[in-house]
């Protein structure tokens, strides 16, 4: 069983930038592809990104890329989630997840309970 929990998010206005932390327990996430997803109100839920279990592989969506980074550290058993240019339509719960496919099919197994992330015009 792995535990995953979120932090990092808050309040930021547009332009700016947060980190989130997906930190895993109960067991190691060193073999899991790990990535997010976010919900905004009203809204279903999303894919963001997701990497491989060695971080050699990366996947993005479209909406996301060039302003978002994932990154992972095994030793820490932790992924993060790295926001630079946020907008407003990037507010939302960001939820980490993870499970044993490979990032492009990345659809979660184990789940974080989320973070809010809201972005201020």
């Amino acid at each position: 069983q792995v535990q995953l929990v979120e932090s990092g998010g808050g309040l930021v206005q547009a332009g700016g930038s947060l980190r989130l932390s997906c930190a895993a327990s109960g067991r190691t996430i060193s073999t899991y592809t790990v990535g997010w997803f976010r919900q905004a109100p009203g809204k279903e839920r999303e894919f963001v990104a997701a990497i491989n279990w060695s971080g050699t592989n990366t996947y993005y969506a479209d909406s996301v890329k060039g302003r978002f980074t994932i990154s992972r550290d095994n030793t820490k058993n932790t992924v993060y989630l790295q926001m630079n240019s946020l907008k407003p339509e990037d507010t939302a719960v960001y939820y980490c997840a993870a499970d044993l496919r490979t990032p492009v099919n990345f659809r979660g197994f184990y789940w974080g309970q989320g973070t809010q992330v809201t972005v201020s015009s």
